[in-house]
C-alpha cells in the first residue's frame, strides 16, 4: 500500500476528489467522515507540498544582451501570455 506522502501529485488530486466524492456523498458514519475528512487533509498538504516544490524548480532561461544566457526564478506575476 502506498503512503499518501509517497503518491505522484496526480495520483493525490485523484484521490482527494474520490476523498471529496465520498463525503460529499453523505453516506459514510460519523466515525467513517471524519477518518475520510483526515485523509483529505493529508492529500491536500501532499499537493501543496509538491506543487510549491515545483514552482521553485521552475526557471526561465533569459539571454541578456551580452549574450549571456542565465536562469532566474519564475516569477508568475511578471509572466506574460
Amino acid at each position: 500500500m502506498t503512503k499518501v506522502k509517497d503518491l505522484k501529485f496526480e495520483e493525490a488530486m485523484l484521490a482527494l476528489e474520490d476523498s471529496i466524492s465520498r463525503l460529499e456523498s453523505g453516506n459514510l458514519a460519523l466515525d467513517e467522515s471524519i477518518s475520510e475528512f483526515e485523509n483529505a487533509v493529508k492529500l491536500i498538504k501532499v499537493c501543496e507540498t509538491k506543487l510549491s516544490s515545483a514552482k521553485q524548480k521552475v526557471r526561465i532561461l533569459i539571454e541578456g544582451e551580452d549574450g549571456v544566457v542565465t536562469d532566474k526564478p519564475f516569477d508568475s506575476d511578471s509572466y506574460e501570455t
